[in-house]
């Protein structure tokens, strides 16, 4: 069996202390690109590529539609949590409401619509929390978009035929304390409670709670 090739090693591109970081640029140099797998929910292209190091190479991209997500709180703060079976992990996953927008359907709308079908509510108030997050950015495309939403209201349900789901309503730090405990692994609810546990703490510092 022949050795394999030994490739020189490239020491990392570290700065002097205190020097600012560099303009960044795209070391990747796009060959050609065909589309490999498709179905109503994904598609999946193979892209030939010029590595950063100039050595040509392949790169798969996963490309899906944009992902939407919502922190939604009764006036007791208690967080709709939804509980369903992921088939990607063959494992049960406590999750806010989450979802994807059809084709040329805005985000608010979409998230809105998943939480009626999936938990049976609507809510009064939105507003955005935090930016938009790459969900796993050496393999997908995919962007989530969060909202915190308030002033609930119970409705019908309306299911998608794909899933199974249970609906409980948690106090917001017992959410969180889920997240330490491995009992909410998404990676979508983990930076949503984060970020607004990070902003009510925030807040509470800044009018001098002592609690905080």
């Amino acid at each position: 069996m022949p050795a394999p090739e030994r490739r020189e090693r490239r020491e990392p591109n570290r700065r002097p202390e205190g020097e600012a970081p560099a303009e960044p640029r795209d070391p990747w140099t796009t060959l050609s690109s065909r589309e490999v797998y498709a179905n109503p929910w994904i598609r999946v292209r193979e892209d030939e590529v010029l590595r950063p190091d100039g050595s040509p190479g392949i790169y798969g991209v996963v490309t899906t539609s944009l992902a939407v997500g919502v922190v939604a709180l009764t006036d007791a703060d208690e967080v709709v949590l939804v509980g369903q079976w992921r088939y990607t992990l063959d494992a049960y996953s406590w999750e806010i409401v989450e979802g994807g927008a059809d084709r040329d359907e805005d985000g608010l709308t979409a998230i809105r619509r998943e939480l009626v079908e999936e938990a049976g509510y609507e809510a009064d108030h939105w507003e955005r929390l935090g930016h938009d997050i790459a969900i796993s950015n050496s393999v997908t495309d995919e962007i989530a978009r969060v909202w915190l939403a308030r002033g609930l209201r119970a409705v019908p349900d309306d299911p998608d035929p794909t899933e199974e789901l249970q609906v409980r309503l948690v106090p917001f730090d017992d959410a969180v304390a889920m997240i330490d405990r491995g009992e909410i692994t998404d990676s979508i609810t983990s930076i949503a409670l984060l970020t607004l546990d990070r902003q009510r703490r925030s807040r509470w510092r800044s009018d001098g709670d002592p609690g905080a």
